[in-house]
């Protein structure tokens, strides 16, 4: 038998060689997370020689030149989410959109199997195993349903405990390549973006959210504008033995681990452990203090998300955004009209999940108005083609700087009216002539 690192050193390829694996037609595609750029960049230089291949990214990062117009007859790109880089493209409609959500259903795209899945990993243990470093999405399932993985090896990567490990003998080729982990030209889930000063609606937002949240809750914080900052902005202050099941670590929980107020004491699901699929820090020395840290779990988000394990947990408590919602409580996470702004992500598990778990309550945030205050996001009805993330009888909580709309149990007008009370006053008389006029004779 092979030692497993002869087997490694046979499979050492550098860039360039590996980019001529892929051939014209085929679907080949990029983990989720930090792209394989070296790899990825000599694929792209291929540009002209190649004809109909196949790109899926599912969080657009690096720009590889592809999200450009003139790529398309060389590289047909697919993307999950609209994150900078690749914004315009999908405003343009030259990519496809594959998902956009983590819910189970959705995870079956990566089960058809790619020709070629390129990844990022860690060099080998004394075992012959690599980690994901970061973050670890599906990727185990990707690499299992790939008909060839191109692993691109960065000794900068963490290793955690959890799921997040992959042996040598599952990868076909290994290019070695130190990665600066910046990701130029684009954002990413829990990527590096520009600090932005919380303004007054955020910090509002943040203590009535606060005030919902109990010692001994379970937490999961979605990623996004109005929901990343609220640790930060204290929604746990004066609280004790919170728990941590999320898709990520948001800005300020790695803090609070470390100062014991997170510690999973009451979790009855992995108790005593923080666990997630990828982990975002403010700092670098953050990341660093998960590596090989126990009280740190990276599991597949195919586990992470499971309907069944979200009601598991006991008093489990989930914060995600809308842009928008109506007077019916459809909140929208994703477009406006058709306007593909975002994706679900893992929204729509953890909602029913929260509801479905004894003592849960799943909380929907968003400010009152949009457009430096000229538009109200509590809307009578929202815009013709906007996909409707969650079904209006899923909506429990709902939290603007006004208040708490609760939801749950409410009839068709008593949601409307709660809604209105945390509109912003500008627009209050407006949306109850409209409330009037859809649901009153």
């Amino acid at each position: 038998m092979k030692d497993w690192r002869e087997e490694y050193d046979s499979k050492i390829v550098p860039a360039e060689e590996a980019a001529k694996l892929v051939k014209s037609g085929d679907r080949i595609g990029f983990t989720t997370g930090r792209e394989a750029h070296a790899v990825g960049l000599a694929i792209a230089a291929r540009l002209g020689e190649l004809e109909g291949v196949q790109v899926y990214v599912p969080t657009p990062g690096y720009d590889f030149g592809w999200y450009d117009p003139g790529w398309e007859d060389s590289f047909s790109i697919t993307v999950s989410f609209p994150l900078g880089v690749n914004q315009e493209m999908v405003e343009e409609r030259r990519c496809d959109i594959a998902f956009g959500s983590l819910f189970p259903f959705d995870l079956e795209f990566f089960k058809q199997g790619l020709d070629i899945l390129l990844t990022e990993i860690s060099p080998p243990d004394d075992a012959g195993f690599c980690s994901f470093g970061q973050s670890l999405w599906n990727k185990k399932t990707q690499v299992k349903e790939a008909k060839k993985v191109i692993a691109e090896v960065n000794p900068r990567l963490i290793r955690t405990y959890g799921d997040n490990y992959v042996h040598v003998s599952e990868i076909d080729y290994f290019v070695e390549h130190i990665s600066s982990g910046e990701r130029p030209g684009g954002g990413s889930l829990l990527g590096k973006k520009a600090k932005k000063e919380p303004d007054q609606a955020q910090k509002e937002i943040a203590g009535h959210v606060g005030s919902i949240i109990r010692d001994g809750d379970c937490l999961q914080i979605g990623v996004g504008r109005a929901t990343e900052p609220l640790v930060q902005l204290g929604i746990l202050d004066g609280k004790s033995d919170i728990g941590y099941h999320s898709e990520a670590t948001v800005p300020g929980i790695i803090r609070l681990v470390r100062e014991g107020v997170i510690n999973g004491k009451y979790k009855n699901v992995r108790p005593g452990k923080v666990v997630v699929t990828s982990v975002g820090g403010d700092t670098r020395e953050e990341v660093q203090w998960v590596h090989m840290n126990p009280l740190f779990e990276l599991v597949d988000v195919d586990w992470l998300e499971d309907i069944r394990v979200i009601a598991s947990i006991d008093n489990m408590v989930t914060i995600n955004q809308a842009l928008a919602i109506d007077l019916l409580g459809q909140p929208t996470a994703e477009s406006l009209g058709t306007r593909l702004l975002s994706g679900a992500g893992g929204q729509v598990p953890f909602q029913l999940g929260a509801l479905l778990s004894k003592g849960g309550r799943a909380i929907t945030v968003l400010p009152s108005t949009a457009e430096n205050g000229t538009v109200s996001r509590i809307m009578p009805a929202l815009p013709e083609g906007t996909t409707v993330t969650l079904h209006k009888n899923c909506i429990d909580l709902v939290v603007t700087e006004y208040g708490v709309a609760r939801l749950r149990g409410r009839s068709v007008r008593e949601k409307a009216e709660e809604l209105i009370n945390v509109a912003h006053p500008d627009f209050r008389a407006e949306l109850k002539k409209a409330a009037q006029r859809l649901f009153w004779p």
